[in-house]
């Protein structure tokens, strides 16, 4: 009787195995990427949220290296000129010479009208202000949301009710003229204190005024969710273990509603940024002659300097509209980034 050959395993099967483990590989590493690989990954394949990410990226530098770029320059914030070689004084009195009103060599965004103070200097260091005020003030905002929130969910019966209530509370003011009213109120409370010094007395107001009061719906959120992750298996077996109910909520709970406290960090800051930019500009927020987005805003329009060159208001309100604009696509990308039911 005749004897089948026995199969060969030469280097076609070879190859073969190869690509079928790598394929395994590949499939268990897609399946094992995190959240945030994931949506890491999806921001890449957005060229608007990548180009929303570089923008963002070079304002931060910008901030961060205002001392850097403003020794480059040669200039700083602060020195006025007001003598007839800088600034006009038979026309229009105040208003820069021609060759101080635009770009130069010396005065790389020219000279505002006025007191003559480089303009290049004060928008990098306006840009510290703008961006301390808005990170600060929205940490303050995630903390507060996030452990009211989760301590809601968690806990309910009467913790839930009374934080829930206290939500709708502040849901509930007009937020902006809330703002508008308690920030002189909380400036001249903490006059005399250690942070009343410079321009720390406005950017402390300002953080607290603006983290206090901006937390509720990002708790109301987090409720939402933790309601439903205090029954998953995980928790339960938490329980089970043994362990308190600080550590489940902090070490538990907490961790698995960040994708939503991120989301909300991103779309806080530009709100946040424009609320000191408008606090700026109705002279309740940051005061001369501490630089400012909105301070500047504020001095174009008081002296109707835009009405002789719109370059005054051109400059800090294209990079406030820049800014925010940037910040809010970054928001809209890590939000669909992180939605689980997003296709792309």
């Amino acid at each position: 009787m005749a004897t089948l050959p026995a199969p060969r395993s030469g280097p076609a099967g070879t190859d073969k195995a190869a690509k079928a483990g790598k394929a395994g590989k590949a499939a268990g590493a897609d399946t094992a990427r995190s959240l945030l690989g994931t949506a890491w990954l999806r921001i890449r394949r957005s060229r608007i949220a990548v180009a929303a990410l570089i923008v963002v990226a070079l304002i931060v530098l910008f901030a961060l290296l205002a001392p850097v770029l403003v020794a480059i320059e040669g200039q700083d914030p602060f020195t006025s000129r007001t003598g007839s070689d800088y600034l006009d004084e038979f026309y229009t009195p105040g208003l820069p010479l021609e060759y101080y009103r635009f770009p130069s060599p010396e005065h790389w965004l020219g000279l505002e009208p006025g007191l003559g103070r480089d303009i290049f200097a004060r928008m990098a260091y306006g840009a510290r202000i703008s961006l301390t005020i808005a990170l600060l003030s929205t940490l303050v905002s995630v903390v507060l949301g996030t452990v009211l929130g989760a301590a809601a969910g968690y806990f309910g019966g009467k913790v839930d009710m009374v934080i829930s209530r206290v939500m709708d509370l502040f849901l509930a003011f007009p937020h902006l003229l809330l703002v508008l009213s308690l920030t002189p109120i909380m400036q001249s409370r903490l006059g005399g204190t250690a942070l009343d010094s410079g321009s720390l007395l406005p950017i402390a107001s300002l953080v607290i005024i603006l983290g206090f009061f901006g937390w509720a719906y990002l708790a109301r959120v987090v409720r939402g969710q933790v309601l439903s992750l205090r029954e998953q298996e995980f928790v339960e077996a938490a329980r089970a273990y043994g362990a308190s109910r600080r550590s489940i909520i902090f070490r538990q709970i907490i961790p698995n509603v960040m994708g939503v406290v991120l989301v909300y960090a991103t779309m806080m800051i530009p709100t946040n940024i424009t609320a000191e930019a408008a606090l700026s500009f109705l002279g309740v927020g940051v005061k001369d002659p501490t630089p400012s987005w909105g301070q500047m805003l504020n001095a174009a329009q008081a002296g109707n300097w835009y009405l002789s060159d719109p370059w005054f208001l051109a400059v800090p309100a294209g990079a406030l509209v820049i800014t925010v604009l940037a910040f809010n696509l970054l928001g809209d990308a890590v939000r669909d980034a992180l939605d689980p039911k997003s296709s792309r």
